[in-house]
């Protein structure tokens, strides 16, 4: 839940050093509040006291909380101590890695950056596009006949052509026998 800042209370903490919050009030000005700050159900602060300071440094009116109700004066101590000794940093090594997995994506080589673009050339020109239903259904309208009611499609003329034996999907009659085989001749040279 959101929770005015200029509401929020801090009483005697247990850490005294706050270091510097420049590099968590950027943070936050770029991603945002990741995680939310605890408070009591009166509004004491339990944990996030470096969040909250950034965020009111930032001009924040608002930040997200956690509410532990009932939380007794042992509790919201045990909180934040819990907070802050068993979360663990990362190692050397593993900060080195990941600011050059960072590095790599946002610095990408020729190669990849050529990868890329042709993925995204391919992607649009093979892309599979949904079928759609290009002939609608035929509508049916009740019609009068020598005083017999018959149905016909609702776009079909008043006066239709005479029936020819054709072939629906390409409106032409069927070829011959004879037809037929001046074709098949043809290709041949007979």
């Amino acid at each position: 839940m959101q929770v005015l800042i200029e509401d929020i209370v801090i009483k005697d903490r247990v850490r005294t050093e706050i270091g510097d919050l420049k590099p968590l009030m950027e943070s936050m000005r770029l991603h945002g509040q990741l995680n939310p700050i605890t408070l009591s159900g009166e509004n004491e602060l339990i944990a996030g006291h470096r969040r909250t300071l950034a965020a009111r440094e930032l001009g924040w009116k608002f930040v997200e909380a956690h509410i532990v109700e009932r939380a007794s004066e042992v509790e919201k101590l045990q909180l934040e101590l819990e907070e802050n000794v068993h979360r663990k940093d990362f190692s050397p090594e593993e900060l080195l890695a990941g600011y050059r997995r960072l590095d790599k994506l946002l610095h990408p080589t020729i190669g990849r950056r050529i990868g890329t673009a042709l993925k995204c050339f391919f992607g649009k020109i093979f892309r599979r596009k949904p079928k759609k239903n290009t002939v609608p259904a035929p509508q049916v309208q009740p019609e009068q006949e020598n005083g017999a009611s018959t149905l016909r499609p609702a776009n079909a003329p008043d006066n239709p052509a005479p029936k020819t034996d054709t072939n629906p999907q390409t409106d032409q009659r069927p070829p011959t026998a004879e037809k037929e085989s001046d074709v098949i001749g043809s290709q041949f040279g007979i």
